[in-house]
């Protein structure tokens, strides 16, 4: 299909449930044991757990949690390799598809959400990467990216970290390239999105239902408590080394939360203490901006795990996806 802007991706996903959240609000084993309770399988949303390797620093899902279900999109890329959110709509459509063919239920779990507002509405295909504009945009300072963007483009030179050379440098190959604003063409959504995701021209509209999702989050004592844990257990298990053998990374890879601070640990410029509490500090800030995220972008149904155990939150995903079968029976009755 194709239009003036170009090809789309399809937004006709039939995945049956979405859950979605911030960092370490517990989606993974969450979703694992949904998953095995319903016979289903997992097709993950995550922008660093699709790379093969750093399974420490990714807090990718332990191999207890993985043998609860079959997962997809998780340590398949390498990490020399760039991933965007046109790969993952491939990537995530073709095992959703797999999976719809052998008669199962395809439950989507993730923080990144522009990838799963990427596969909700189709996205439209933007300029291809050229090497030699990229290198040259690479050259240039983070105060002249960033000059150069809000001449071009002044309503993303708003919106994008300053701080993101990645994103600085994108945004501006979209300009260059294409002749037109990166932030037209980011908002290219497809014009009717699946169920949950709110539509970009009629913030917080009810959406046709297709798919069911549910935004889970926790307490903010809690889920920062849970971050800092976590981080203080990925250097336990050495996380230190998993980064020191990495190697070089792509762009996208590397800006994984947490690489950058180990590596000036490795160099001498930080000390474990100050590389621990920064990544922390990192982790909560990105927690934070991804709920904002989803309490704006989706109207996926909330549900706060800090009042429920684990088996009861299982417990409340299973009754009501029986309440949701049993419906559509009836309709199609």
């Amino acid at each position: 299909m194709t239009d003036e802007q170009g090809p789309r991706y399809s937004h006709d996903i039939k995945a049956e449930l979405f859950i979605v959240g911030p960092t370490a609000a517990g989606k993974s084993e969450l979703a694992a044991n949904v998953a095995r309770e319903m016979g289903a399988e997992i097709v993950s949303a995550d922008a660093f757990q699709v790379y093969r390797g750093l399974n420490l620093l990714t807090a990718k899902p332990s191999a207890g949690t993985l043998a609860k279900a079959p997962h997809h999109l998780i340590g398949t890329t390498p990490l020399h390799e760039e991933m965007n959110a046109e790969k993952f709509c491939r990537g995530a459509s073709a095992a959703i598809d797999e999976i719809h063919s052998r008669g199962k239920t395809a439950i989507v779990v993730g923080g990144s959400g522009l990838y799963i507002k990427a596969l909700t509405h189709g996205l439209a295909v933007l300029p291809q990467v050229d090497p030699k504009l990229r290198a040259k945009l690479n050259a240039l300072s983070m105060d002249e990216l960033g000059s150069q963007l809000a001449n071009l483009d002044p309503e993303a030179a708003r919106k994008i970290d300053i701080k993101n050379r990645r994103r600085l440098v994108r945004a501006l190959e979209i300009c260059l390239t294409s002749g037109k604003r990166a932030s037209e063409q980011r908002t290219q959504w497809n014009a009717v999105p699946v169920a949950g995701i709110v539509d970009p021209g009629q913030p917080g509209s009810p959406t046709p239902a297709t798919t069911y999702g549910v935004f889970v989050f926790r307490d903010r004592e809690e889920l920062y408590a849970r971050i800092n844990n976590r981080v203080e257990a990925m250097f336990e298990n050495g996380v230190i080394e998993e980064v020191r053998a990495a190697g070089t990374l792509r762009s996208t890879a590397s800006q994984m939360i947490g690489l950058c601070e180990i590596r000036q640990l490795l160099e001498g410029r930080m000390s474990i203490l100050q590389c621990v509490a920064a990544i922390q500090q990192a982790t909560r800030r990105y927690a934070k901006r991804q709920l904002t995220w989803f309490r704006r972008q989706t109207n996926f149904q909330p549900l706060n795990l800090s009042l429920l155990s684990h088996n009861e939150a299982v417990r409340w995903f299973l009754l009501r996806a029986e309440r949701r079968k049993l419906s559509g029976v009836r309709a199609k009755g």
